[in-house]
């Protein structure tokens, strides 16, 4: 018997899209992107073929950390409009049948919030991580109110992590608190609260921020698996049609706690973010010293190995089983664009052919179904920059709807932008591509209406690999094959079966298939059913 309901049926088939809300269509000539702008572009999504949208924090901040430092969960951020604006956005989204999802920052918030004010002055309440010690502990900061000692911060110092306990106790740390203590059941109480105001004015769900960061000294994360997986047994019964994505970059433990679906990303697991690094990362946007240096996968050099990517996928399938699901982003907000140098736009086209037949949930983060590439060298806004060679403001520039004055993202003066536009006088747009039937654009759409299509290449029908190196071939279900060459030269691949010689192209460009094997040309891909 599975430990929770199956997720939503809606979800198997779901194609998701990021948006940045501030960077994604400014309606009201501010600069920055809000709720209106996002309702009027909808047709654009519409069109393109998605049918979920993750919208990054829009709830009340001061915004030093781009809204992931929550001053109030339950209001928006007056700068993206108002809670009717984002009621009459999730309406509007439903009538052209794309759901939303909200950020939810779980584990911490503003030391504007209320909760931490009242925190900072009584040494009673027990909703953040609080040491009343003379030394500090390593890594806390110093009171800012009445009470004696400091906080725990999660990430940068004005985000005070909530206190979800800590797993372990430890004779030397007093102040630790166990996971069923008081502030502990009040903050796990908040978090179906704040879920609860938003899942019944319309919303879809939530993408959950660093899901896994809630308990400390936490082994295994096995506290924070059971936590998650009661709010999941709440969320069943309150919610059964919403969904709980996390940000926690390892399948295999996540969606097993409670969670319906979980992404590859740049971090997480035991090999910290290597599976999708092993597929995308070109190692000049945002990097870190640590990672490791070999080609990606989707390297013209025909380098890299699919193998990593493929064993990891292989283990989450087997640990989640049936109930969930494994996203798989183009990028995100922090992480590389899919166009980061030296990938350039002709590398695309085979980089989305596996991105949206491999079975998992396709993300797409706003702006790559045109190739918006990640813009070096930008400066520091809200937070963006983490060392010198992790900037994440190459990812988040405004979105580049025309070629006209502000790309159509904004009609404020550029100096006024959130971030700068893309300064590349070529810099591609949704205007341009929509009337080219050769471009990005229109590939990425029609890649989309065939997965729709065509069950075989959906989340739940099997794959199986046939050639793992250049060109990277496998099938689908019973009757489709699909051939990846991301490199600049030639490859060639046997034939899987002889049958796969009469196979008929579905979708695709330099490939061909005949019974002396598979050969294809540079960048090329297609999907064929025989």
């Amino acid at each position: 018997m599975l430990p929770f309901r199956p997720a939503p049926s809606w979800l198997a088939d779901a194609v998701l899209y990021q948006i940045y809300p501030q960077s994604f269509a400014d309606a009201n000539g501010d600069g920055i992107g809000d709720f209106a702008g996002i309702a009027a572009h909808l047709d654009h999504l519409a069109w393109l073929g998605v049918d979920t949208v993750w919208i990054n924090p829009c709830f009340a901040s001061p915004m030093r950390d781009a809204g992931y430092d929550v001053s109030d969960y339950l209001t928006v951020a007056p700068r993206y409009g108002t809670d009717d604006d984002l009621a009459t956005l999730v309406e509007r989204a439903r009538r052209h049948g794309i759901r939303v999802l909200l950020d939810l920052v779980a584990g911490h918030t503003a030391v504007e919030h209320p909760w931490f004010r009242a925190a900072a002055d009584d040494p009673s309440d027990h909703r953040y991580v609080w040491a009343d010690a003379d030394p500090l502990p390593s890594g806390f900061v110093a009171s800012p109110g009445t009470r004696p000692g400091g906080y725990l911060p999660n990430y940068f110092d004005f985000q005070p992590a909530l206190n979800f306990g800590h797993a372990r106790p430890d004779p030397a740390e007093p102040w630790r608190q166990p996971v069923d203590a008081e502030g502990p059941r009040a903050n796990r109480r908040a978090l179906r609260a704040i879920m609860d105001h938003w899942l019944t004015r319309g919303v879809s769900g939530f993408r959950v921020d660093m899901a896994s960061s809630l308990v400390k000294d936490d082994p295994g994360k096995k506290e924070t698996a059971r936590l998650w997986t009661e709010l999941r047994g709440w969320l069943d019964e309150a919610h059964p049609d919403a969904v709980l994505l996390s940000e926690w970059g390892d399948p295999a433990v996540s969606v097993p706690a409670g969670f319906h679906g979980d992404f590859f990303l740049q971090f997480g697991g035991a090999t910290d973010g290597g599976p999708l690094r092993s597929l995308w990362n070109t190692g000049t946007g945002t990097d870190r010293d640590e990672w490791d240096p070999a080609p990606c996968y989707f390297d013209a050099t025909g380098k890299g190995s699919f193998a990593g990517f493929a064993a990891a996928y292989a283990e989450a399938t087997e640990a989640i089983g049936e109930p969930g699901h494994i996203a798989l982003p183009t990028s995100n907000h922090d992480f590389s664009r899919l166009a980061c140098a030296p990938r350039d736009a002709a590398q695309l086209p085979a980089a989305y052919a596996f991105q949206l037949t491999w079975p998992t949930l396709p993300a797409i983060h706003y702006g790559d179904e045109i190739g918006m590439r990640y813009v070096p060298g930008l400066p520091d806004v809200e937070g963006s920059v983490l060392t010198p060679r992790y900037n994440r403001a190459g990812s988040r520039t405004p979105m580049q709807w025309d070629d006209g004055p502000g790309a159509g993202f904004s009609t404020a003066p550029p100096e006024r932008f959130y971030l700068p536009l893309d300064p590349d006088p070529a810099r591609p747009s949704v205007a341009v591509q929509r009337r080219d039937p050769g471009s990005l654009l229109h590939t990425v759409r029609a890649l989309i209406r065939l997965r729709r299509a065509t069950p075989d290449l959906g989340s739940r029908s099997a794959v199986r690999v046939h050639n793992d190196g250049y060109p990277l071939v496998y099938s689908r279900g019973e009757h489709h094959l699909v051939v990846v060459n991301p490199s600049d030269r030639t490859a060639t691949a046997p034939l899987p079966d002889p049958a796969h010689a009469r196979a008929t192209r579905l979708i695709g460009e330099g490939v061909t298939v005949g019974p002396d094997g598979i050969s294809v040309g540079p960048f090329g891909y297609a999907v064929l059913r025989h």
